[in-house]
């Protein structure tokens, strides 16, 4: 039976040493919690370190605690502390975190982190092949293991795998300042389905895949190579009844069932008159904006003095990272804050900020959400920030206030928060004045309507939503029209060849035996080619065409010298094998000097853009402009377009081009008066743009027509792309025996 494989830097269970003996303890956070519904099936696994160094616990020990995992469905990634430090400490969170979060000048470019986080990465992906069988679903998770998708793609291409990614992912502009950019995007779309906490991390990430990649993308699907990748937006909830219920617990507790915080807690509330708490809690960490709210706190007891000895900020900060520079010198500037701020405004009874600076158990956690009358969650940049839907969960009452960062995911779902920017410390101090005066009945309003989606988005219905849309585009991927070129299917074709006693291969160019290049110029036929193309030409009874877009000059300087037939500028000029080359009679050249102004605008217009003047053709290429500026300047032209040109022009969408020719003459009219000569028994043609449907529609249905690439197509099959076009034609002159 197929089963569910998760994937993430840690496991939900951790290998802690205690004097001589190792014990297992279960780990809290979003990750774990949401996940759980997934992996308590019978038929999962779960892929991850178990936060111990593998250099850390003698020999004699890891075999049972290996076995122990192994036996709750636990797949164990062992790694050294020297990995740990350079994957983890080093590539993961002095680089990505950073500038993930827009903090570029904490981020460190190490090429020996790198070469770890490849290194730890292919590990990750071998624990998750040796377990792996057909029909598997795996789900990777996080920056950690943004090249796992890929390197598991490689090896199983059957799998189907899911990635997300629980940080912000960061404009274009920043992203690609990191020196592995295309290897990190190529990584990720080793995936199927690729899942952000928002859409403006989603549009970040298709963004850079346009610009950076240069890849097609519709809406929301990317085409790599033969493969549809889908990107979409999945915000991840909490187990919300786990905190709902555990409040209305505590709310009916007895004072004698009160925890001492929350005894002392509710003394300040009676001690003062409209008394109100305001909590802050966190990781202490940059992205976090912990700072800044002190800062803004301090401010608001300045510009509001009547609130002072009224309302006290609860400040938990957890702690992270410890060891690290950054974050000792976030602690230390944490530190003085606070003791400032309240040697400035403290009196003998009073004490603006209670700071607690460690981790507290859940259910004083429960305590510290309850009592609080406001919570101040302003991260200067989150990815989702669940503490942010945990307090607005903890609402039994109905009242309460939540101010929140606009830079938070969780704005995006919690929209009656007080939105705030937390670079703007007038506005928080003004958030923290409208939240203590918001009269009781605007608070519930609020919060009923976050509590509704919360309760019906939660982290259960977030992980099941995901892993349906997974398998709605396997079901997708497994119902293609057109079949793939795989070894079956080439196999196929290599017989049929050597079978036949007269055969004709026609063959594309630009993008089926050459890849595309900026400059098309530039994209020319290397050594081996030519030597393919002559190898086929050698086959008895074989006739070999190029048929392609060119011109004339071009053909014929890189192919003049082969016995082939050559057709360029889409039909116009035709080379028989052997003879001179000839101009088709049909159509003028008029319209050219029509079209050529608007193209010369265009272009002006659109920096990175030129134009290729052809016999029979103009061509306005934008392979060097910015993706998203082409996208709209393409519609534009289009549409200028067509209400000048006649019935005989076709504009054509090519790859990061657009073509204007004479209809009269197409690849289609070229091929049909090729075959048409002699009676084949065997076809093969192969193309990758609009224009070579023109060819397949013209062949007899039992032709084999190959379109190269991920597009829709008459075909009747495709193929991945050039290497694997020359993998085929390689395959025809030298059959497996």
């Amino acid at each position: 039976m197929a089963k569910n494989i998760i994937v993430s830097n840690r496991l939900p269970i951790r290998i802690t040493k205690v004097e001589n003996s190792y014990k297992f303890i279960a780990t809290s956070g979003g990750l774990a919690t949401g996940m759980k519904s997934v992996h308590e099936h019978e038929h999962s696994l779960w892929v991850g370190w178990p936060g111990i160094g593998i250099d850390e616990i003698e020999n004699e020990a890891w075999v049972p605690l290996q076995k122990s995992l192994v036996k709750n469905n636990y797949a164990p990634v062992s790694l050294s502390k020297q990995e740990v430090d350079n994957f983890y400490y080093g590539l993961a969170n002095k680089c990505l975190w950073p500038l993930f979060h827009y903090f570029i000048e904490f981020s460190i470019f190490n090429e020996s982190h790198w070469q770890s986080y490849v290194d730890v990465n292919q590990k990750f992906a071998n624990r998750v092949l040796e377990n792996i069988e057909t029909g598997d679903t795996v789900w990777i998770h996080d920056y950690q293991l943004l090249l796992c998708p890929q390197m598991i793609r490689d090896v199983r291409p059957d799998v189907h795998i899911g990635f997300f990614l629980h940080i912000p992912f960061p404009s274009f502009e920043i992203f690609r300042i990191f020196p592995w950019r295309e290897k990190l995007l190529k990584g990720m779309l080793g995936a199927d389905l690729i899942g952000f906490h928002t859409f403006d991390y989603e549009r970040h990430f298709l963004s850079s895949v346009k610009r950076i990649l240069r890849l097609d993308v519709d809406f929301n699907r990317v085409a790599n190579g033969l493969r549809e990748v889908v990107v979409n937006t999945f915000p991840m909830g909490i187990d919300y009844d786990k905190f709902h219920n555990a409040a209305t617990t505590h709310f009916q507790q007895k004072n004698r069932e009160k925890s001492e915080l929350k005894k002392q807690l509710e003394l300040h509330k009676k001690g003062a008159e409209s008394g109100k708490l305001i909590l802050s809690i966190d990781r202490l960490d940059y992205t976090k904006g912990v700072v800044n709210r002190i800062k803004a706190f301090d401010l608001f007891l300045t510009k509001y003095p009547e609130y002072q000895e009224k309302v006290r900020l609860v400040m938990l900060t957890v702690p992270s990272r410890a060891d690290v520079p950054e974050y000792m010198r976030l602690k230390k500037e944490t530190d003085e804050l606070v003791g400032r701020i309240n040697g400035k405004y403290a009196t003998v009874n009073w004490t603006p900020i209670w700071y607690y600076y460690r981790a507290m158990d859940f259910d004083d956690l429960i305590d510290l959400y309850m009592t609080s009358d406001i919570a101040m969650i302003t991260p200067v940049r989150d990815g989702m920030n669940l503490v942010a839907k945990e307090f607005v969960a903890t609402r039994v009452s109905g009242d309460g206030v939540l101010i929140l960062s606009e830079m938070a995911g969780a704005s995006k779902e919690l929209f009656e928060a007080v939105l705030v920017n937390p670079f703007d410390r007038n506005a928080m101090a003004d958030a923290l004045k409208h939240a203590i005066t918001m009269p009781l009945e605007e608070q519930k309003r609020r919060n009923v309507e976050m509590q509704k989606r919360l309760r019906r988005y939660s982290v259960e219905y977030w992980a099941k939503e995901f892993m349906q849309a997974l398998q709605l585009h396997s079901e997708s991927k497994a119902n293609a029209k057109t079949p793939k070129i795989d070894a079956n299917n080439q196999q196929h074709i290599v017989d049929a060849f050597h079978k036949a006693d007269r055969k004709a291969i026609v063959l594309d160019y630009d993008g089926t035996l050459v890849s595309f290049h900026e400059k098309p110029e530039a994209a020319t036929p290397d050594q081996n080619l030519i030597e393919l193309l002559q190898s086929l030409c050698l086959q008895p009874n074989t006739d070999l065409a190029i048929v392609s877009g060119r011109d004339q000059a071009f053909i014929d300087q890189w192919f003049g010298d082969l016995p082939l037939r050559l057709v360029a500028e889409h039909g116009h000029y035709v080379r028989p094998k052997g003879k001179k080359w000839s101009a088709s009679t049909r159509g003028d050249k008029q319209w050219m000097e029509d079209i050529m102004p608007i193209f010369e605008s265009f272009m002006d217009r659109t920096p990175g853009t030129f134009i290729e003047e052809k016999h029979n053709s103009l061509v306005w290429h934008y392979r060097k402009t910015d993706p998203e500026l082409a996208a709209g300047r393409v519609v534009e032209l289009k549409t200028v377009l067509s209400s000048l040109i006649s019935d005989q022009l076709s504009v054509m969408d090519m790859d990061k081009a657009l073509e204007v020719v004479d209809r009269q003459i197409d690849k289609g009219t070229a091929v049909a008066e090729m075959i048409g000569q002699h009676s084949y028994d065997f076809i093969l043609c192969i193309g990758d743009d609009v224009t070579d449907e023109n060819m397949f529609g013209a062949l007899p249905d039992d032709a084999f027509t190959i379109k190269v690439g991920k597009k829709p197509t008459i075909a009747s099959y495709s193929i991945a792309g050039v290497a694997k076009v020359k993998e085929l034609l390689s395959a025809i002159i030298n059959p497996a025996t």
